[in-house]
Formats: C-alpha cells, sequence, structure tokens
C-alpha cells in the first residue's frame, strides 16, 4: 500500500486521479484550495464519492502559502495550478505565485519531509509555437508565449534543479488538453457542448483550421499512474524528466465542432472571431518516450471521447429541448 499525497485533487483531472489510487489499493491525501476561478459547487460534487471511503482524507489548503500533510507520505503528485491561457494574460504576477511560487513550495515541504518521489503535472503549452511537430520532449527550443505557458517551463525547470540538489525522483508529464466527464466548464469541449445544446452561438477563433491533440481522462489518468510506479524505479541520484501525455492525434477546430454538433443531433451555430493572443496554432505529442518509459499508449479517440463526454453532459445537466 502506498500513501500519496495529491495537490489539486478537487480538480477536473485530481479527482479522477484519486479515485483510481483508491480503487487501486492506495491511501490518498487530497488538498485543493478550491480557488473561485469556476464554482466551488463543481469541485465538491468532485469529492463526493471519494469522501464517503476510507482511503481518502481531504484538506482544504493552497499549496502557495499553507503547510502540507507531509508525515507518512510516499510520493506527490502536484497537479494544482491556476489554469488557463487567456486568463493569464490579465494577471501574470497572480500565475506565477500560485503554479510557480506553489510548485516551489511543494517541492521544498517534500525534500523536507524525505519524500523523493514527486509528479509534476505540466502542460503542452510549454513548447509554444515554434516547435516542429509532433513536440519531443528534448526539442531545441522551448519558448511558451503566454504566462501560464512560462509557469509550467519555469516549474519544470524548479523540478530539474530539486533532483539534481536533493537526489529526488521527479517527472514532469506535458498533458495535452485532457477532457471528459467532469471537464472544466470554461474548456472548449464542455463550453461549445453546453452552447449547442442550448441552441447558443459559439465563438470560433481562427479560421477553424488550428489543430490539437486531446486526451481522454482516463489515458491521462493511466499515464499519471504509470508515472508512480516510475519514480518508485530505484535510480542512482536525483533524476527529472519530462513526459508528453497526450491522445495520438490532431484534431482540427472546425472538424471538433462538427463532431460534437453530430453528437448532440444538433447544428452548431459558428461566430468568427480573430486568433486569440497567447493561443497556438497547433499541438502534438510525441508519444515515444512514454511509450518506452512508462507504457503508455492511449486507447481512446476524439469520436469515442466526445461520445462520452456528450453522455455525460446530457446525465448531469438534462437533454436539452
Amino acid at each position: 500500500m502506498t500513501r500519496l499525497l495529491v495537490t489539486g485533487a478537487a480538480g477536473f483531472i485530481g479527482s479522477h486521479v484519486c479515485e483510481a489510487l483508491v480503487a487501486r489499493g492506495d491511501d490518498v491525501i487530497g488538498v485543493d484550495n478550491f480557488d473561485p476561478f469556476y464554482a466551488r459547487a463543481v469541485k465538491e460534487r468532485n469529492l463526493e464519492g471519494l469522501r464517503r471511503g476510507p482511503r481518502f482524507r481531504f484538506l482544504e489548503a493552497d499549496v502557495a502559502r499553507d503547510p502540507l500533510p507531509w508525515d507518512g507520505v510516499d510520493g506527490a503528485i502536484h497537479l494544482a495550478a491556476r489554469p488557463g491561457v487567456r486568463p493569464s494574460l490579465e494577471d501574470p504576477a497572480g500565475y506565477v505565485t500560485a503554479n510557480v511560487g506553489g510548485t516551489a513550495r511543494v517541492l521544498d515541504g517534500a525534500r523536507r519531509a524525505g519524500v523523493a518521489r514527486v509528479i509534476l503535472g505540466s502542460s503542452s503549452s510549454v513548447y509554444g509555437d515554434t516547435t516542429p511537430a509532433p513536440f519531443p520532449e528534448d526539442a531545441a527550443a522551448v519558448e511558451p508565449i503566454s504566462p501560464y505557458a512560462a509557469t509550467k517551463r519555469a516549474s519544470e525547470l524548479l523540478a530539474y534543479a530539486f533532483a539534481q540538489l536533493y537526489r529526488m525522483r521527479i517527472l514532469c508529464l506535458r498533458f495535452f488538453t485532457v477532457y471528459g466527464p467532469r471537464q472544466r466548464p470554461d474548456l472548449a469541449i464542455h463550453r461549445f457542448t453546453d452552447l449547442i445544446a442550448r441552441g447558443q452561438p459559439l465563438r470560433m477563433h481562427g479560421d477553424g483550421s488550428s489543430e490539437r491533440d486531446y486526451t481522454y481522462i482516463s489515458d491521462a489518468v493511466d499515464g499519471i499512474l504509470a508515472a508512480v510506479e516510475w519514480t518508485a524505479r530505484p535510480a542512482p541520484g536525483g533524476v527529472c524528466t519530462a513526459i508528453n501525455i497526450g491522445g495520438g492525434a490532431r484534431v482540427r477546430l472546425d472538424r471538433l465542432i462538427a463532431l460534437i454538433g453530430r453528437t448532440l443531433g444538433r447544428a452548431p451555430q459558428v461566430e468568427r472571431y480573430p486568433d486569440q493572443p497567447g493561443d497556438v496554432r497547433l499541438t502534438a505529442a510525441d508519444l515515444r518516450r512514454a511509450e518506452a518509459e512508462l507504457g503508455y499508449r492511449p486507447r481512446v479517440g476524439i469520436e469515442e471521447g466526445i461520445r462520452h463526454f456528450v453522455r455525460w453532459y446530457e446525465a448531469t445537466h438534462g437533454r436539452q429541448s
């Protein structure tokens, strides 16, 4: 049995990870500060099933400010962060405090407690707009183009420093647009589904040709669980590496919108707007390192994933007439 500390436990990815850990027999200490980026009630619902079980303990705390419960912890999965490229343009200092400062406190707390195993949630946004596709983790130039992306890259660099200084075993997972049941309401798939289901127009920034590598939540969770095992492997000295967690295919924005509409049985009403500052034209994960190191292979394609998401949306919000 392993005891793991999971930050961002009430969020979309975090709550799914906690459920998977508990289901396989681990003890989990979940931490979340219920940041008002979206409604607290949504996050509270994410925790309902976990709170009923004996293997899950929850602490409301801010990782950038509050002490964390490290006693008896074998490893940490650090997913807490302020999300979103576009909001980071308005509050870059706040994003640095929450994301970089929070990561520094988690890493420092872990090493002081003698916890050497850490998984850090990073993002495909670190690659910016200049890395050739598919994006390899050892790309010569990693140039973020938004404050959010820069905070994720800075967090990775902190992890490298801590690994070398304190002989820690750290894995930085670069997630590529994770979606699925309980996805944040501000993210594109959730927002588009809601608008199309209610017969409302949606904004499409650009001409629809931008592409994303979408990762279904169960695949992302599989990658995180494999990463937990990776951190348990014996290794001389400290080690830190980055690994992509992607869906294995690129999907055009206009195709995504059409697919959601077809799955809902409704015609999308699309309003066209210019590209947004900070948004990249393309994301595409090179998964060779993920397969070699973690045995990771995505299993859920975009059409199956959208069907699962739409079913969850309709079960949660009801079919719109």
